[in-house]
C-alpha cells in the first residue's frame, strides 16, 4: 500500500511557489494525498482551489486542525513548495517540528536539507521518524558519466522545454502521455526535478542537485533504463527553467546529451518577463527566436503547449491563433483542452525516426 501524506504549503498553495503541491494534488503521486495544509485555503477542496476540479483532498489551516479531523494520522508530511533558491522559509520550520513530534516522516524537496538542522535531526531521532531530503546529492561513486550509450536507445526523444521556468513542463509531459495513449502510442517520461520523483515517475534524476560533470551521464543513464525497461514508442524529457533564463539557463543537456531531436515548447502568452525578474527588465525573447535557436541545437519544434495563466479567457483563442500563424505550429492549452492536437506531429516524428 502507498503511504498516506499531508502536503504542506503554509499560505502559498495558490502561488507558483507551490508547483510541487500542485503536481501532487493533480497527480500522479507516489503517496496517497489525504490533506493539504494551507491557511489561506482552509475548508476548501485542494483540487477546487487549484483548478476548480474537486479531488477529495480537504484543506486545513494547520496541523492540529488536520489531526483533529482525519480518522488516521498521515504517514508523511510533504513540504509542497519550491522556493527561489530552495530555501526553507523560517515560518515553515515550527510546523515541520510539530509534524515530526506527531510521528510523521518529513519529505523535503528543497535545497536546504532538514538533515543538516541539528534541532530537526534531534526531534526526528526522538520521534523515530525519517527525514527524506530528495535533493541531497548521491555519492559520486553512484553517479554516471556520459559515455555514448544513448546511441543504443531505440525510442526517439522529445524534450519538453519552456521559454521560462514555472510554466508547466512536467504537467505538459503528463498531458502528452495521456493524449498519446488515447491515440495508441506509448509515451514515457524521464523526470529531471524533485516533483517527478514525488509523483512516482519511474525513471529520471534531480538535475539541479547533481554535480555538473554528471548531469549528462545521469540523463543518459535514465533514458537508457527507460528505453530498456518500458520499451515506449517515444520518451519525453522533462525540461527545467529555460535556455535563456539568466537565473538558471538549462535545457541544452536534453538536446545534446539526450539527443532529443524533437521538442514541445511550453510558453505563456501573457508573461512578458522571466519569472521574478520584472524589476530587472529581463524580457522573454520572442518565441520565433527561441524556435530558431532550438534549430541550431539540432532539434525541431513539433508544437506549442500554452500556459493560460493571467491570460483573460476572451483572449485565449486569439492568442493561440496568432502563435500558430507566427510559427506554423499547432498550439494547445494542455490544462484546458488536453494535448490531442499535438499527437499527429508526434506520431509523424516517431515514424520518421523509424525510417
Amino acid at each position: 500500500m502507498r503511504k498516506t501524506a499531508a502536503v504542506y504549503t503554509d499560505r502559498r498553495f495558490q502561488t507558483s511557489d507551490a508547483k510541487t503541491a500542485h503536481g501532487l494534488v493533480r497527480g500522479p503521486s507516489r503517496f496517497d494525498v489525504v490533506a493539504l495544509l494551507d491557511a489561506s485555503g482552509a475548508g476548501c477542496d485542494a483540487g477546487e482551489l487549484l483548478d476548480g476540479q474537486r479531488r477529495g483532498i480537504p484543506t486545513f489551516a494547520d496541523l492540529d486542525a488536520m489531526l483533529g479531523a482525519l480518522p488516521q494520522r498521515p504517514d508523511c508530511f510533504v513540504i509542497g513548495v519550491a522556493t527561489s533558491g530552495g530555501v526553507l522559509p523560517p515560518e515553515m520550520r515550527p510546523p515541520i517540528l510539530a509534524a515530526i513530534q506527531a510521528g510523521m516522516d518529513v519529505v523535503n524537496g528543497l535545497h536546504e536539507f532538514l538533515a543538516d538542522d541539528p534541532a530537526i535531526v534531534a526531534a526526528a531521532a526522538r520521534a523515530g521518524v525519517q527525514l527524506i531530503d530528495i535533493r541531497r546529492p548521491r555519492p559520486r561513486k553512484e553517479l554516471h558519466f556520459w559515455n555514448g550509450t544513448i546511441r543504443t536507445v531505440r525510442a526517439p526523444r522529445i524534450a519538453v522545454l519552456g521559454t521560462d521556468c514555472a510554466l508547466g513542463k512536467r504537467t505538459t509531459c503528463h498531458t502528452l502521455v495521456d493524449a498519446c495513449a488515447r491515440h495508441g502510442m506509448r509515451a514515457a517520461i524521464v523526470y529531471t526535478g524533485q516533483t517527478g520523483w514525488l509523483q512516482g515517475i519511474e525513471h529520471g534524476f534531480v538535475l539541479d542537485s547533481t554535480p555538473n560533470d554528471f548531469v549528462s551521464g545521469e540523463l543518459e543513464h535514465a533514458i537508457v533504463r527507460c528505453d530498456l525497461e518500458l520499451t515506449p514508442d517515444v520518451i519525453l524529457l522533462e525540461g527545467q527553467s529555460a535556455l535563456r533564463n539568466p537565473s538558471g539557463p538549462c535545457g541544452a543537456e536534453l538536446l545534446l546529451s539526450g539527443e532529443a531531436k524533437g521538442t514541445i515548447l511550453v510558453h505563456a502568452p501573457a508573461r512578458h518577463c522571466f519569472e521574478d525578474q520584472e524589476h530587472l527588465g529581463n524580457v522573454i525573447p520572442p518565441i520565433t527566436e527561441e524556435i530558431a535557436l532550438l534549430g541550431y541545437y539540432g532539434t525541431r519544434v513539433l508544437g506549442l503547449a500554452l500556459n493560460h495563466h493571467l491570460l483573460p479567457a476572451a483572449q485565449r483563442l486569439s492568442a493561440s491563433a496568432q502563435l500558430q500563424r507566427d510559427t506554423g505550429l499547432p498550439a494547445v492549452y494542455p490544462l484546458l483542452e488536453g494535448a490531442d492536437a499535438l499527437v499527429p506531429a508526434i506520431r509523424a516524428f516517431v515514424e520518421e525516426h523509424r525510417r
